[in-house]
């Protein structure tokens, strides 16, 4: 296998078109390749600037988890750091974990902060929903987002050989005019499932009006904490 290392986004558009396969850090990849064989063309973006920024409102996505820090907002940081082990931490990518990944324990932490994509197809660089890009899977290079107000983000405990664990992220945001929007997203299972609710009447109204979106099915352990959550950024915050 021959892995380039492209460092501009014109090189890796060419990479592209020479039908290399993308790779972060391989985690979920290299099973596969021991048993199917391995692609005769790979390529990395950890050379390519643009995949690897880490900012208050953006990530690239060649980005190791464990690189992720107080940089970030803390519902992306902690959500990174409750991944794998620390050496799958080491070694796995944001862009690996969010399209490459049936878990996509990053997931709920990047819809909660509203974040969209920028990808790079064969016509270039183009910035698409984040739903979008998980369902397609284009080459991720980053994403990026609008800085919340506050955030918080929990993952319960997971049992061994079991259903992927639970994890509820929430974000509080505002307008300029100072209005409240809480996001919150639920990883159950295998599913991701989202909704908003202003917050401007307080965390009882939201509570009850996420209970009318796609929200609504969850189970009750979810709702304890989506309501823990919403009673805890609907104070008034002073920190992110």
């Amino acid at each position: 296998m021959l892995l380039r290392l492209p460092s501009s986004v014109s090189e890796a558009r060419e990479c592209l078109a020479e039908g290399a396969v993308p790779i972060g850090g391989a985690t979920l990849l290299w099973a596969d390749w021991q048993r199917d064989g391995f692609p005769e063309l790979a390529m990395s973006l950890r050379s390519l600037p643009e995949a690897n920024v880490i900012g208050r409102e953006t990530l690239g996505a060649a980005v190791v988890l464990n690189r992720i820090d107080d940089r970030v907002p803390d519902v992306i940081r902690l959500a990174a750091a409750s991944v794998g082990t620390g050496a799958v931490r080491r070694t796995a990518t944001v862009g690996g974990n969010l399209v490459g990944s049936t878990l996509r324990c990053l997931l709920p932490a990047a819809l909660v902060l509203d974040a969209r994509a920028s990808v790079l197809g064969p016509e270039g660089v183009q910035e698409i929903d984040l739903a979008e890009a998980t369902a397609k899977r284009p080459l991720l290079l980053s994403i990026h987002w609008r800085e919340p107000v506050a955030t918080a983000y929990r993952k319960l405990p997971a049992e061994a050989g079991g259903a992927p664990p639970l994890v509820v992220a929430t974000a509080l945001h505002a307008d300029a005019g100072g209005r409240k929007l809480l996001r919150v997203a639920v990883r159950d299972g295998y599913d991701v499932v989202s909704g908003s609710a202003t917050g401007d009447t307080g965390s009882e109204d939201a509570i009850g009006a996420l209970r009318r979106t796609a929200l609504g099915d969850l189970p009750s352990a979810a709702w304890d904490i989506i309501g823990e959550q919403a009673t805890q950024l609907l104070r008034p915050a002073t920190g992110h």
